[in-house]
């Protein structure tokens, strides 16, 4: 914003097609499927929500917005990390995973034809979105057919694949205005390739050098997340503190106890790829160096108030996690079962979500709730493969609520003491989404 490129992206937005529904449908879905496919951890909204804000959608709106339409490819979201690693402790077979991942994609295809209408009404009227409905379906089926075509043989690459060849298929068909009825003359001279490509630096960049170090074949991921100790510092009753040629940083036995906590510096989207693109993006954009200081200002000035509460959070979470099969979400999740009795797919999905709202995490979602699933399925001789699909599903739309999310959007939105707001905008998708998951669940049982 501060140099200039977001002036440029709207321009060129503009010019790719004047109609808001175009805008928003490519921005808020398309875009953000890519982005999660390849990072996951909550960047999509970091991302698409500064964009949607400054082509003039209103902050508050957009932050709902953009937790709604970033459901779908969460569940293959980091490279399919909720997948392969939220369920790598069940003992699964590889293709026990698949049939999950093909099953997941599924449920989501047939939520994505409802759900994210709900997202545009926030932002648009419903005449807007009647007059382009096929313009946002074939924008919607250009991701998800991908998505779960991909699903059938891999259960990491299917929301990147997906995302991906929706992304461009969506720029093709705004800029030829392919089920688009209404578009707004546009004023101004056009921006050039080059000045467009320069302008989405930071933005292309990010995904890059988010795909290079998220792909395990590439080799980099198992490098940032080296968690070999190379330095450590005993610190006595505190526990043991510990660096890793990764930076990885790591603390165990903390006060004496068998608890431990590790930090991977450099796979947190943290440094590789924000601060890193954002230091590059200084010198590609032809920014001032009082520019770069300014935006430091104004970002801590953003998020100091967020870190409370996500701190708070957070402290809330472990708390709820602590005791194993003592532990309240343990209790919580045998005693819904418990009451649901052979009507448990229905609920099996909000369970997933519970555990994403207090988590802000479908991959802990995933690693927390994935065994009591399990045990559920095998006590009332149900497949496994299902309930964890439900289960994955469920991970997925609770980000829609995730207390994380959500203040982790406001403040990058800089919207404050506005989380209620947002949570009562988000929580009737959501509730609409496992009802979806449990219909469509209930053919999989019928018919799988």
């Amino acid at each position: 914003e501060e140099s200039g490129a977001m002036t440029t992206i709207r321009s060129w937005l503009n010019h790719l097609s004047g109609n808001r529904v175009a805008q928003v449908v490519i921005i808020g879905w398309s875009f953000q499927f890519l982005i999660e496919g390849a990072s996951g951890f909550g960047t999509p909204a970091a991302l698409a929500g500064p964009l949607l804000v400054g082509l003039g959608f209103p902050a508050l709106r957009v932050a709902a917005a953009c937790l709604i339409l970033n459901t779908v490819p969460v569940s293959f979201g980091a490279v399919g990390t909720p997948i392969w690693f939220g369920f790598g402790q069940l003992g699964l077979t590889p293709d026990e995973l698949r049939e999950i991942a093909w099953k997941t994609s599924l449920i989501h295809t047939v939520a994505a034809c409802i759900v994210p209408l709900f997202a545009l009404r926030l932002l648009l009227d419903w005449q807007e979105i009647k007059k382009n409905s096929l313009f946002i379906y074939l924008a919607i089926g250009a991701s998800v057919i991908p998505m779960f075509l991909f699903s059938l043989i891999n259960s990491e690459f299917p929301s990147v694949v997906g995302g991906l060849v929706g992304l461009l298929t969506t720029v093709c068909l705004a800029s030829r205005g392919v089920g688009l009825t209404e578009k707004k003359a546009t004023l101004g001279e056009r921006p050039t390739t080059r000045a467009v490509t320069k302008a989405l630096f930071p933005l292309w960049a990010s995904v890059l050098i988010l795909l290079i170090t998220r792909i395990p074949q590439l080799g980099i991921r198992g490098y940032l997340s080296a968690s070999e100790p190379a330095w450590h510092l005993p610190l006595g009753n505190l526990g043991d503190f510990a660096v890793s040629q990764s930076l990885v940083i790591s603390l165990t036995d903390i006060l004496g106890t068998q608890t431990s906590g590790d930090h991977p510096l450099l796979f947190v989207p943290s440094f590789i790829p924000f601060i890193l693109v954002a230091l590059l993006s200084i010198p590609v954009l032809g920014a001032s160096w009082d520019i770069p200081l300014k935006v430091w200002r104004e970002s801590t000035q953003r998020i100091r108030h967020p870190a409370y509460a996500l701190l708070g959070a957070l402290v809330l979470v472990k708390l709820l996690m602590m005791g194993d099969a003592s532990s309240p979400v343990m209790i919580i999740g045998h005693h819904l079962s418990l009451i649901a009795g052979s009507s448990w797919p229905a609920f099996a999905s909000y369970l997933g979500s519970l555990g994403s709202f207090f988590a802000g995490s479908s991959t802990i979602s995933n690693l927390t709730f994935g065994p009591i699933q399990q045990d559920i399925a095998k006590e009332l001789h149900l497949n496994q493969t299902t309930i964890l699909a439900l289960q994955s599903v469920g991970g997925a739309m609770g980000n829609m609520i995730a207390i994380h999310n959500i203040v982790a959007v406001s403040s990058v939105l800089n919207i404050a003491n506005q989380e209620g707001a947002i949570l009562r905008k988000t929580i009737l998708p959501m509730l609409l989404y496992g009802l979806i998951a449990a219909l469509t669940g209930g053919l999989i049982f019928a018919f799988g």
